[in-house]
């Protein structure tokens, strides 16, 4: 994942901010339990959405300890269950065929980097797409999709979106009873698709200047490296789209004790963060967040 879906921490009481960062936590922990000390870089939000996501409403026994992050005072953090586990595996494997598939994509030290990064975790692979090869066929085959419409660089916005959100619903099938996983399926799909576009956009002044592939630059037509005025309001409404069908699947689902959090991502943070990105303010807004960071 990107890096997008982000908690809007002055929207939730402390109670809620706390079940959160123990959530992050206690995935973390989960990462270097299941997939090697390695598999905890990886941390972040998007995935520790998804493991709120596939937790079927619970969570698991709030205990506190130290981690070598943070060595002198204990932090809580939920001790891990079948659901945390499903996550913590599904996102090792989104992780290594992402840094693939950054391999492919890159040149220079960016691609070094990505080597690097996927020779570190791919340990921690091996054993989560042996725990969960469904989800890995699944990964590969949309990603192969993925490759090849950016390869011969389709114009269609809807099209290597599609890709992204089938790729991110399939995380969804080894979750709960099959009412879950309708509910799960539909709101994946159209984060995938969300963060897709969302990504493109953040990307599209680099794509531009070196001439990589980028779903906007091929559907508008760019030939600056930023959308005009109404380009930015119909993509922008596009964006909306997804985050509305969400909300929808979100409604008909029971989130449990993760309820008023995903409420405020949904209604508030993902909107908050779109438009960040389309303003080009989203890394200095979240560069101002790291230095007060406390998770």
């Amino acid at each position: 994942m990107f890096g997008y879906v982000l908690p809007p921490l002055e929207l939730l009481p402390e109670e809620e901010q706390r079940r959160f960062r123990s959530m992050y936590c206690g995935l973390c922990r989960c990462l270097g339990q299941r997939c090697g000390q390695g598999a905890r870089m990886i941390l972040n939000y998007d995935f520790t959405y998804l493991a709120i996501l596939l937790s079927g409403g619970g969570a698991g026994e709030e205990r506190e300890g130290r981690c070598l992050p943070h060595p002198v005072k204990a932090r809580p953090y939920l001790a891990p269950t079948p659901a945390m586990e499903l996550a913590a595996d599904e996102s090792v494997i989104l992780a290594y065929w992402q840094l693939k598939d950054g391999i492919a994509d890159s040149r220079g030290p960016k691609r070094g980097k990505y080597r690097l990064a996927a020779s570190a975790l791919r340990g921690g692979y091996e054993r989560a797409a042996a725990a969960r090869p469904g989800f890995d066929a699944a990964v590969r085959q949309r990603l192969g999709e993925l490759s090849a419409l950016e390869a011969e660089r389709c114009p269609s916005l809807d099209a290597p979106a599609d890709a992204f959100a089938q790729l991110l619903s399939a995380a969804a099938e080894e979750a709960g009873e099959e009412r879950e996983r309708r509910v799960l399926r539909q709101l994946l799909y159209h984060l995938g698709r969300w963060v897709y576009l969302i990504d493109a956009a953040d990307d599209l002044q680099e794509d531009f200047a070196g001439g990589g592939y980028n779903p906007l630059i091929c559907r508008y037509g760019l030939t600056e490296g930023k959308l005009s005025e109404e380009q930015q309001q119909d993509f922008a409404r596009t964006l909306d789209h997804s985050i509305h069908m969400m909300a929808t699947a979100f409604e008909l689902g029971d989130f449990g004790c993760w309820t008023e959090i995903l409420e405020k991502t949904l209604y508030h943070g993902l909107f908050q963060v779109g438009q960040a990105v389309l303003d080009g303010t989203f890394h200095q807004r979240e560069t101002r967040k790291k230095d007060q960071e406390t998770v």
